[in-house]
């Protein structure tokens, strides 16, 4: 990629609204997954250029939104513990079951807001009286870099350092929705830069068991329509397909070394998503040789109190059965200023993505 500009030309936007319209002939739902996808459909005003038949149901792909509750609130009771909690900024406005990383901040947690698992691993090695999580959230593609923290450390002989892991796995995710009676989608829009990691092997299987088009796309204006205007092709000639807009940054076998790195230190494990349940093997989780940095080893905290904001409806949203407008509390008493659940935080949020560009 040489220029954001390319991907934002609006000559080239016109022109697959212009074939989208042309072509499309029957009503359609696709679900993109990735949040980051939902942020720029909305943002750049996309939804509204589409033709009407073709409607755009927003899934479950923001890693933020989808962490357990329960695992929120153990990184605040590590907190309690003396322990120096390290997290991505976004996640520390996330709602527990009582307050937020922030909130347990305010009450004298020490919690440090970093870029980087690497950043953890230097605190630890500069601490060596202190205990220190990194909470390590996402989707697989901050995998390797989380797995690369890890053998840092133990490269380092660090005997103070951990990791809260709640690493989830979008094909399983995309398998649990497809399998719901209710479920209405014809198409999907896979996560980019998922696949620059994973590659496509995973997508195959998928779309020929549910017979379903999955076009793995890009984020901004022109991927987006460009994979839509795929997808909708796909279902008008009734074909169901893996194909690769993001040919620019995506290979069919993903990213080799960063999978091996992954692979080195994870293994596929079942994972609770928030407001979903437990998805099987959905997630990654900390292989033997590596236990001695799983903090969810290492810290034995029973967490009995989990609740749910009343009338957020963040687990629909996720699965894609109702839009963020529909919630009763959307733009009430949820707002980014006050959040009741974490799509209305995370950057990568449908709720938060609606309150600031609708």
């Amino acid at each position: 990629m040489k220029y954001l500009s390319e991907y934002r030309n609006p000559e080239l936007v016109k022109h697959y609204i212009a074939e989208l319209h042309k072509i499309t002939t029957k009503p359609w739902n696709i679900m993109e997954i990735c949040g980051g996808q939902t942020h720029s459909l909305v943002k750049n005003g996309l939804l509204d250029l589409l033709p009407p038949d073709i409607r755009m149901i927003h899934g479950p792909g923001c890693p933020v939104c989808v962490t357990p509750i329960s695992l929120i609130d153990k990184a605040i009771e590590l907190m309690k513990q003396n322990v120096i909690l390290c997290s991505f900024g976004d996640m520390t406005r996330v709602p527990g079951s009582s307050k937020s990383l922030l909130q347990a901040k305010a009450e004298g947690g020490d919690l440090r807001i970093l870029y980087s698992p690497l950043e953890a691993v230097n605190i630890a090695a500069q601490n060596p009286d202190r205990e220190v999580v990194f909470f390590a959230v996402g989707f697989e593609t901050t995998a390797p870099s989380i797995a690369l923290a890890v053998i840092h450390a133990q490269k380092l002989n660090l005997e103070n350092f951990s990791m809260l892991v709640s690493h989830v796995l979008v094909p399983p995710a995309m398998e649990v929705i497809l399998s719901d009676e209710f479920c209405n989608i014809n198409a999907f829009l896979g996560a980019g830069h998922v696949c620059t990691i994973m590659g496509l092997d995973e997508y195959y299987p998928i779309s020929e068991k549910y017979k379903i088009p999955i076009v793995i796309s890009g984020f901004e204006p022109a991927d987006l329509l460009q994979a839509i205007y795929h997808a909708v092709l796909q279902l008008e000639t009734g074909k169901f397909e893996v194909e690769n807009q993001y040919t620019r940054l995506v290979k069919d076998e993903g990213n080799e070394r960063a999978k091996e790195v992954v692979n080195t230190v994870f293994t596929i494990g079942d994972q609770e998503w928030r407001s979903i349940g437990v998805i099987e093997n959905s997630g990654l989780v900390m292989r033997e040789s590596y236990k001695k940095y799983d903090a969810n080893s290492r810290f034995s905290i029973p967490i009995t109190n989990e609740k749910v904001k009343q009338n957020c409806i963040a687990g629909e949203i996720l699965r894609g059965s109702k839009k963020p407008n529909q919630c009763p509390e959307f733009g009430k008493k949820c707002k980014p200023s006050n959040p009741l659940g974490a799509p209305m935080v995370s950057s990568e949020g449908a709720c938060a993505a609606y309150y600031n560009y609708l």
